[in-house]
């Protein structure tokens, strides 16, 4: 457990992926389609030929999906490393640098608002109202997260390895994400659908382990505390997979809102 006597500040937290945005890059998982079928049904139009503005975007994740769909993206991340690591994977997508609790768009500009792992790195007393500001009427906010399936043993025996191991206290969830509609819009002024959708992926131990190492809760611990972590970590994956290959199950948290 970490020695650490007082917690990472959430900014510290947000600021961390900069140094491992190749990381990042490479071992997140993605998203599956049945992902952006079930945001187009709450929204009640289609992804593409829409205007689009993905906050938060990180490395592009979420954007290439967006802009695959046929949608009219504009990328906004205000992290240094996040976003030159989206420059040489998505070059042809614009990137404008900002972030949600003051977006750097105008008035009823854009179809979707997305936020892909991000919305809870925002202040809702800020970022809501910025989302009603540049939404047209009609125009949907859309925010999603890929959850751990602690249902799966494994992973519940992994997730608590981490609790433990970096002391994140009981009721905090893995990625910070707030994925009640409440913790989303404390205000109440947003009206928000609520959908899981599951999927899975099959990658190499090394992948899995990159993976989750990209989190923040990693990121902001000495390399000596992670690493050992990790050693150990390898162990308990190869007496479970023991080809080397894990399979790794998600549940994508989605909620979305519709602007009057």
């Amino acid at each position: 457990m970490t020695t650490s006597s007082k917690p990472p500040s959430h900014t510290a937290r947000a600021h961390s992926f900069n140094a491992a945005a190749a990381q990042y890059a490479e071992n997140r998982p993605s998203y599956p389609t049945a992902l952006f079928d079930a945001i187009e049904e709450l929204a009640g139009h289609p992804l593409a030929g829409a205007r689009v503005a993905d906050v938060g975007a990180g490395t592009g994740i979420a954007t290439a999906l967006l802009h695959g769909r046929g949608a009219d993206v504009i990328a906004i991340e205000p992290g240094d490393g996040m976003a030159a690591q989206f420059r040489r994977t998505l070059p042809e997508v614009p990137l404008v640098r900002g972030t949600g609790d003051a977006l750097p768009l105008t008035d009823d500009s854009v179809d979707f608002l997305t936020y892909a792992q991000a919305w809870h790195w925002t202040d809702t007393t800020k970022s809501v109202p910025e989302a009603l500001r540049v939404l047209r009427p009609g125009g949907a906010l859309a925010l999603w997260w890929n959850t751990s399936a602690v249902d799966v043993p494994w992973i519940a025996e992994q997730s608590e390895r981490i609790r433990i191991h970096f002391g994140i206290d009981r009721v905090v969830k893995q990625n910070g994400s707030g994925l009640h509609t409440a913790l989303a819009d404390p205000t109440g002024r947003l009206d928000f659908a609520h959908r899981r959708v599951r999927w899975s992926r099959r990658v190499p131990v090394d992948t899995h382990l990159a993976n989750i190492s990209s989190h923040s809760v990693f990121l902001v611990q000495g390399e000596e505390g992670t690493n050992a972590f990790l050693t150990e970590e390898r162990n308990h994956l190869l007496t479970e997979f023991p080809d080397g290959t894990v399979e790794e199950t998600y549940v994508v948290e989605l909620v979305v809102a519709l602007a009057s």
